[in-house]
């Protein structure tokens, strides 16, 4: 089984982060949130990746071939006209291996191991109370029989979360095809959800698979939310040097210095950061950041910023300069 992961988005609503950054290289709990998408499809047996990259595509590329001898692909999206697009893109690596589209922002924790014996293509859903914002699927006591994209009404509770597993990758590919050359668009872009629509139509079955642990990264709120779950499935125990109080679950890199704090509960400390004289709970201190003489909490200090002064829920990008006074 082969991973197709669309990471090309601009990531607007994790601005100032993304000024600096594309979205899958923000971190969480001590890495890019691409990094913990890759680590779970190597620990469940993938053979390989297509990665479809647009903004800051170089840093993407640099990052994965670094840290992963994953065989990946890298294709670029020149223009971002939506997710069915973004596949469209790689269609040539639509072949005849099954493959798994696994959107870029997101973070599950989900046993994939089951879709090596599927007998069909299977879609990731989960129960939402709103489905405005999401995918959703309509199906019967078996099989999907309609997709709809973001309905004004709720004509279904199960949303599509990010985790599609293609059987007949090749009737995809025709599908969308189809979409791009009848210029056929869903709310002004080339919706993926009609693709898996018309392969419906033309008889591809398509059951679902329930996905409880689908924890988003698109937004401030969502990611420290994502950060706080992560921290919370290690084990890892962090003895605390003089001077410092650790309050688990946290992560501290090797790298990092802390002298003189309180860290937790929730805090993640990146590599290369440096947090003196502070108390540090439910946040992220990226690569490189300095905080000093501080209390934060619920806060994301970008890389290479620098954080100090008094109380605060702070939401800075890369390379920022903040003191807080009295």
């Amino acid at each position: 089984m082969r991973a197709i992961i669309p990471v090309a988005g601009v990531g607007t609503r994790l601005r100032p982060h993304t000024h600096t950054l594309p979205k899958v290289l923000v971190n969480v709990a001590g890495k890019p949130i691409l990094g913990h998408i890759l680590d779970a499809l190597t620990v469940q047996g993938v053979s390989g990746a297509t990665i479809i990259t647009g903004y800051m595509g170089d840093l993407v590329e640099d990052y994965v071939r670094t840290n992963y001898a994953l065989e990946c692909d890298f294709v670029d999206q020149v223009e971002m006209k939506g997710l069915g697009h973004a596949i469209w893109v790689a269609r040539e690596t639509l072949l005849d291996e099954p493959v798994l589209i696994i959107l870029g922002d997101t973070v599950f924790d989900v046993d994939l191991s089951v879709l090596n014996t599927a007998a069909f293509s299977t879609l990731g859903v989960k129960h939402v109370d709103d489905p405005k914002r999401f995918g959703v699927v309509i199906q019967n006591e078996s099989f999907v029989v309609r997709l709809v994209e973001k309905p004004e009404t709720a004509v279904s509770h199960d949303a599509l979360v990010g985790l599609y597993y293609i059987k007949n990758p090749r009737i995809l590919a025709e599908s969308l095809d189809y979409l791009i050359k009848n210029d056929i668009k869903t709310k002004g872009e080339y919706q993926l959800t009609d693709a898996l629509q018309l392969m419906v139509d033309r008889g591809e079955k398509f059951t679902t698979f329930n996905v409880e642990g689908w924890h988003d990264c698109g937004e401030p709120e969502t990611l420290l939310e994502t950060n706080r779950f992560l921290l919370n499935q290690r084990t890892t125990k962090y003895a605390s040097p003089p001077g410092v109080v650790v309050i688990p679950p946290v992560h501290i890199d090797p790298t990092a210095i802390v002298e003189h704090c309180v860290i937790g509960p929730n805090a993640s400390i990146s590599k290369g950061a440096v947090v003196r004289n502070s108390i540090v709970r439910d946040s992220i201190i990226c690569d490189n950041a300095t905080v000093s003489h501080i209390s934060l909490d619920r806060s994301i200090i970008g890389e290479n910023a620098q954080v100090s002064g008094r109380f605060a829920s702070i939401n800075i990008g890369d390379a920022s300069i903040v003191r807080l006074t009295q």
